[in-house]
């Protein structure tokens, strides 16, 4: 009798730079800024799975159904009714939050939290109430053009502990705290719309904590304003990219046993 070899798992991966890779070698594609030691190809590797990847730096919700700078394919047209697995990474560029890197810094007398509160309204707690729905609709839509699939959302890796590590980072105590609770805050948006919408949640926030901007470069998963890695300013370097794939593949071999 001949054994018959189990189908490699059909793996689509969604979503921005925090899974894209930016500045990590080798590149892969130079739109998109893609990395072949992204998390998605690492995850790849560990499950055994046929990857692919159309995670795009600068993606927002709307490129999952829209072309990104009017030439990125929509991401939605790689799932396929027969795909077995897909991770979303999303929200930080809708919520425009990589403003932050430009109008918060160098570090002033207006804090972040001043510069982004319009009448008394945090303008961030605005957008992510705004792309929760987008997130939702996203869930959706990846569950009908792929209803197999097991759908899994990431959230993002820790920038600072409490009160930052300025001038080390020239973000001030109390914007690195702003900024990373508003952080906190889209991760909590994202769980709460994986968990009412069939999807798991993986909370990379927690294992990365220790592993942040104020770490010494040896432990960090991502970089700075300065990288000591190659990775672009405020993203994950390829150690975090290995850690995140690990943190993955734990949660997707858990859950299938």
């Amino acid at each position: 009798m001949t054994a018959t070899a189990t189908p490699a798992i059909r793996y689509v991966a969604l979503g921005d730079s925090s899974a894209a890779g930016p500045g990590i070698p080798e590149e892969t594609d130079p739109v998109c800024l893609r990395s072949s030691r992204n998390w998605p190809h690492q995850l790849a590797t560990l499950l055994g799975a046929q990857l692919t990847d159309v995670t795009c730096s600068g993606a927002t919700t709307n490129d999952l159904a829209g072309r990104q700078a009017g030439v990125v394919p929509p991401q939605y047209e790689a799932l396929r009714a027969n795909t077995d697995l897909v991770t979303l990474a999303i929200g930080a560029n809708d919520l425009v939050l990589g403003g932050v890197w430009v109008t918060c810094l160098p570090a002033s007398e207006q804090s972040c939290q001043e510069k982004y509160t319009v009448n008394g309204v945090d303008q961030f707690a605005v957008r992510i109430r705004a792309t929760a729905v987008k997130v939702a609709t996203a869930l959706e839509e990846i569950h009908r053009r792929s209803p197999r699939a097991r759908v899994i959302v990431t959230g993002y890796l820790t920038y600072w502990q409490p009160g930052g590590c300025y001038p080390d980072d020239p973000f001030s105590p109390v914007d690195a705290n702003y900024v990373q609770t508003t952080m906190d805050r889209l991760m909590r948006m994202l769980a709460v719309q994986a968990w009412t919408h069939n999807a798991s949640y993986v909370d990379l926030r927690g294992p990365s904590a220790a592993h942040g901007l104020c770490a010494e470069p040896v432990r960090r998963w991502l970089e700075g304003a300065t990288p000591a890695a190659p990775a672009y300013p405020y993203h994950p370097n390829e150690r975090g990219m290995t850690n995140a794939a690990r943190i993955l593949a734990g949660t997707v071999c858990r859950t299938s046993d």
